[in-house]
Order: C-alpha cells, then sequence, then structure tokens
C-alpha cells in the first residue's frame, strides 16, 4: 500500500517569516487520516526566511530529527549544546524528560528543512543532541543511515535516536533505481525534497511524500535528478 501525499494536499502555515507544509496533523492543522504513521508524528517540510526561527520553546518524550535542505539553521539549548547545520547534514535532539531549545536562520538567505518527530520506545530519561555531516556525494546512487535506534547503525556513523526506526537519505540521476527491504510490520515514510521518481511504480514529484506499507521492497527509480528522505519506524 503506498498513499501518495502531493504537496499541494498537505496541511500548511504560512507567516512572514515561516511557511511551512504538514504532512501529519500539527499545530493548527487537524486531519484524522494524518495523525502519525506508526512512531513517526511529525514531517513537516519549513522555509525559514533570513535572520528568523523559532525562540525558545520546550519538548519532552520526542526524537526530532532536522534535515537541512538549503541554507542552514543554528541550535541553542538548555543543554549548553550550540551549533550550526548545514545543507545535506543532520541534527538530533533527543528531548528525553525534558530540554528547552531554540532553533535560528541566520543566513543571509531562506532555510528550507525537514522537521521529523518520532516517538520514543520508553519515556523521559537524559535529553541529548548532536549533529553530523553527511556529504551528498557520499549518498549518491544509495541509501545511507543517517539517524538509527540501531546499535550497529550508530557505530557506522548514524546519529542515535532512541526508537527501533531509522532515517535514511539518497541521491539519485536520472534513470538510476535503487531498492529498499521493509520488513513485516513496519511504517515507511518517505519524501523528494527535490527531484521526481517513480516509488514501485508510483509516481512523486517535487515535495510529495508517500505512506508505505504492507511491500516487501521499494524500488525508488528517479525521473530526474532527485534527493529522497526516508523514515522506516514501528
Amino acid at each position: 500500500m503506498i498513499e501518495k501525499r502531493a504537496f499541494d494536499s498537505l496541511g500548511t502555515f504560512d507567516a512572514d517569516w515561516l511557511a511551512a507544509r504538514y504532512h501529519f496533523s500539527f499545530s493548527g492543522y487537524h486531519d484524522p487520516k494524518r495523525v502519525h504513521w506508526g512512531a513517526l508524528r511529525v514531517w513537516n517540510d519549513d522555509t525559514i526566511q533570513p535572520k528568523t526561527g523559532f525562540p525558545p520553546h520546550p519538548h519532552a518524550d520526542m526524537e526530532i530529527i532536522t534535515y537541512v535542505r538549503t541554507g542552514a539553521i543554528t541550535h541553542q539549548d538548555s543543554m549548553g549544546n550550540k551549533g550550526r547545520t548545514a545543507a545535506g547534514d543532520v541534527q538530533v535532539m533527543s528531548a528525553g524528560g525534558g530540554v528547552t531549545h531554540a532553533e535560528y536562520n541566520l543566513e543571509d538567505e531562506a532555510t528550507t528543512l525537514y522537521q521529523i518527530w518520532i516517538l520514543p520506545k520508553e519515556r523521559g530519561g537524559e535529553p541529548f543532541w548532536g549533529s553530523a555531516k553527511f556529504p551528498k556525494e557520499e549518498r549518491a546512487g544509495a541509501l545511507v543511515t543517517l539517524a538509527s535506534g540501531y546499535a550497529s547503525e550508530i557505530e557506522a556513523g548514524a546519529l542515535p535516536i532512541r526508537q527501533d526506526a531509522r532515517v535514511m537519505a539518497a541521491t539519485l540521476k536520472p534513470g538510476q533505481t535503487i531498492s529498499y527491504d521493509i520488513a513485516a510490520r513496519r511504517h515507511v515514510y518517505l519524501a523528494l525534497a527535490k527531484g521526481a521518481a517513480r516509488v514501485n511504480g508510483v509516481a512523486l514529484g517535487p515535495r510529495d511524500g508517500a505512506a508505505i506499507r504492507d511491500e516487501q521492497t521499494l524500488s525508488i527509480e528517479a525521473d530526474e535528478e532527485a534527493e529522497i528522505v526516508l523514515v522506516d519506524a514501528p
């Protein structure tokens, strides 16, 4: 089952500093058919204007992954962390029992990013934050794991999250195909950061999403240069 979620069907929020598109119910947007996808709770497509951002606010019991598509985001939190995550790279904030953070675009250009929230396996715990560089050339023609709850993938360089899930990304040239095997009872969500591709024959355009389950294997073929982000969650 592959449910295409076209970009123009997503929830919307528009302000002078932020243009957000919601793949799942969030803030003032509520669709009872789009509340979560397994442990995946939020997938926001944000465009943040220069010298603006999200002021300090609290979170608890959520794994928050930020995938920067263009520009950069600067993070600051109540644990004393501060860092800048640029296009193509990823940051993870595991909110644990509670943390306050701010996310600002301090650049001279708009920043675009995916904000992905995954429910943790257990509530509470110490919060943590981390970021990592994932050069696009390392993701050329292959899915690379960016964040994971599996020890072997963390040891290989993925950022840790507190759930049996993974966040992956790939860049594809026109005509290039990759495949991904899906275990039983898993929930996969995929979005195209740019380009066009077919997922098991279902055509997706720029910034479209797809909710996937009960498929054993995904075949992803790029119709034009494409950048793909994928979450595999219980």
